[in-house]
């Protein structure tokens, strides 16, 4: 079954009961899919899907995740609890296009890209600095300007060399 067109075009021929229980066997214990397992969860918990029984041989039927019957929890006419499934905005408040720095589509905003690498660039400094103040950083940036003097005096007595003892090394 390694054809999606093939999985796609059973999965679409199943009831919706059928369906549910074969998606909430599909998503239990993954971590990524914990959402949509959960929103199965609740869709058969208002009742609007039924649970299907067992969906492969070792799918227990009264297993988690399989409610047989919705439980009366509140005491409300009906049974059925009167908050949605799937969290939905109050009425008036405008949804949110974009979720965690990314857009409906999937691609990060610019503002979450620009606070990352300012965050980056932040950590690496810190990081400098206090590589600075430890011991071992002092003893890096003493070896590093005992090199630069050993240069400059090198270079100076290289350009003596070249115009003479006697001549400044800084006149042509």
């Amino acid at each position: 079954m390694s054809d999606n067109s093939e999985i796609a075009s059973r999965l679409a021929g199943l009831p919706d009961a059928e369906l549910a229980g074969v998606l909430l066997a599909a998503t239990a214990a993954r971590p990524g899919f914990a959402a949509v397992h959960a929103a199965l969860v609740g869709l058969l918990e208002t009742g609007d899907a039924a649970a299907a029984g067992d969906v492969t041989p070792a799918t227990p039927a009264d297993g988690p995740g399989f409610p047989q019957h919705t439980p009366d929890v509140s005491g409300q006419v009906g049974g059925g609890s009167a908050v949605p499934a799937v969290p939905v905005p109050p009425p008036g408040m405008p949804e949110s296009a974009a979720s965690g720095g990314y857009s409906a589509s999937g691609v990060p905003t610019f503002e979450s890209v620009r606070d990352k690498v300012e965050h980056r660039y932040g950590t690496a400094q810190g990081m400098g600095e206090l590589d600075r103040q430890t011991p071992a950083g002092r003893g890096v940036d003493e070896q590093w300007q005992a090199r630069e003097q050993a240069a400059r005096e090198r270079l100076d007595r290289i350009r003596k060399s070249l115009h003479g003892n006697d001549a400044d090394p800084h006149q042509p």
